[in-house]
């Protein structure tokens, strides 16, 4: 199968395209000069089953989670129900437009606010908005509401956020995007937060602390209580990172360890498809202090009767929300990625207090996992190490775990990628590589909740095989796939945005 530019039918064949919108001399007379075309654009001409078959061979060249088993870490690709999917392509739902009138939308926004209401039940928060619609658009709304917050009390010159030396990459990005210097501080030995650094670290300039609680190690900070007290003690705020929120629903919430705001990852929790760029969705939550800087709008409702104005009968009246004039202001054009929250609406419906029991199978695979892999009877006993290896944490993780493919390497010259990369002859994306970075040669595997036992342990069979294998076939790996070993430098740098030879060069 080629590519879909290669049809070239007869002319007037295939699928016909529109005629243009504005005429020859029209056009010459509104569209600058710079950027008309030259030549018509070289449309394939193809049939629909030819279509059809083109599209069908580009998804076949993809990996997805339902391809196949997808233990990225720190970003909980797990399966998404296909309810979900039906939920969200309902009339009334798919097909609404933001510039709609209130009295148009009373069922999404209802079911805004209701999302509203269950993500601060589940943080132990007190406001939420739905607005951003990534993660890490969540974490910059949400330093932007504790810099603001420090502004209205006379606060401004705080201008320093705290973050671990095992924070996600976005944590320092985004408190930089609010113009704040960063402060690491590196991890205890066993692998969690070191107080006495964070006690160094602190002082009349703190403005606030990131935090992942479980860490990207995959474990808990069991001291983050003392670690608010510390934070808020030098007058700071403390923001809690969600995208490992798969692991704690149920047995504990961000609001309950000290956090003063937190975001959330419905494409990572509560089970809206993900990767390759969206579509994400990052809400935010916060502590009543910090409300009134939440990006506006947000969802609100009030109670109406017969008589009302409205005259819709007994219930309620859903609306947008103005927060007022101490906020932010709004993170992107409209109330936040639609679709994202409806899917993300019907997973928590669906499961309601059972979400508990779905971070104990996360927390249950991981282990699993985790222990068959280092099994120390496995011919490949000494080759990985995991991380952390020593004391009281080595027998227990949560959602997640590192592994330092650093002795393999010594062996044999075979690094984390290349294992990365043979996996993929296996049939499995790759765990997540060389993060986080202070795991030398890591490779960082969270299962997720939603693999069967047969999976996880045909994943360890075939990962200790890679261990075990000729290290020229997996330092040459993958030789299986639609694409073979690239030279990631080059592809960074000159990045080719274009199919070859579509016309569209110019």
């Amino acid at each position: 199968m080629s590519d879909i530019f290669s049809f070239k039918g007869a002319s007037g064949a295939g699928w016909s395209q529109p005629g243009p919108i504005l005429g020859e001399s029209e056009a010459r007379n509104s569209i600058p000069e710079g950027i008309v075309r030259s030549s018509l654009p070289d449309w394939p001409r193809a049939s629909e089953p030819e279509i059809v078959r083109h599209y069908t061979w580009l998804s076949n060249r993809n990996f997805g989670i339902d391809s196949g088993f997808y233990p990225l870490g720190s970003c909980t690709m797990k399966h998404n129900p296909r309810l979900n999917e039906r939920i969200v392509q309902l009339p009334g739902i798919d097909r609404i437009h933001p510039l709609q009138p209130e009295s148009h939308i009373q069922g999404l926004l209802c079911i805004f606010f209701e999302m509203q209401e269950m993500l601060a039940e589940c943080s132990g928060m007190d406001s939420v908005t739905l607005q951003p619609v990534a993660g890490a658009q969540g974490e910059f709304a949400a330093i932007r509401c504790i810099q603001e917050y420090h502004r209205s009390n006379g606060e401004g010159h705080r201008d320093k956020v705290i973050v671990p030396d095992s924070a996600h990459g976005t944590n320092p990005a985004s408190a930089s995007m609010c113009g704040y210097d960063i402060i690491e501080i590196p991890s205890a030995e066993g692998g969690r937060l070191d107080l006495d650094a964070l006690r160094a670290a602190v002082g009349d300039d703190t403005a606030a602390m990131m935090v992942t609680n479980p860490s990207t190690l995959g474990l808990f900070e069991v001291e983050i209580t003392e670690a608010a007290s510390i934070v808020h003690e030098a007058g700071g705020q403390m923001y809690y990172d969600g995208a490992n929120f798969n692991a704690i629903l149920g047995k504990t919430d961000p609001g309950l360890m000290g956090f003063d705001a937190v975001h959330y990852n419905l494409h990572k929790t509560f089970s809206q498809p993900h990767g390759g760029g969206g579509p994400g969705s990052g809400p935010i939550g916060v502590r009543a202090h910090l409300s009134r800087f939440l990006p506006t709008p947000v969802a609100a409702r009030r109670e109406i009767s017969t008589d009302d104005a409205e005259g819709i009968g007994d219930g309620f009246w859903y609306f947008w929300q103005d927060v007022g004039s101490d906020s932010i202001g709004k993170v992107q054009q409209w109330h936040g990625n639609a679709g994202a929250v409806v899917r993300a609406w019907a997973f928590y419906r669906r499961y309601g207090k059972e979400l508990e029991l779905m971070s104990e199978h996360a927390v249950l695979n991981s282990n699993y996992l985790r222990h068959l892999i280092m099994n120390p009877d496995a011919e490949t006993s000494g080759r990985i190490h995991c991380m952390p290896s020593e004391g009281a944490e080595a027998d227990f993780v949560m959602h997640e775990f590192t592994l330092s493919m650093a002795p393999l390497k010594e062996l044999n010259g075979v690094t984390g990628k290349d294992v990365a990369k043979r996996l993929l002859d296996y049939g499995y994306m790759s765990p997540t590589l060389y993060f986080p970075q202070i795991v030398p040669e890591c490779l960082m595997i969270e299962p997720t909740e939603t693999e069967s036992k047969e999976v996880l342990d045909k994943f360890a069979t075939d990962f200790h095989a890679v261990l075990s294998e000729d290290p020229e076939t997996v330092i040459s790996a993958p030789h299986t796939t639609p694409v073979k070993r690239v030279d990631e430098v080059w592809a960074a740098r000159k990045l080719v945005l274009r199919h070859p030879g579509t016309g569209f060069e110019d």
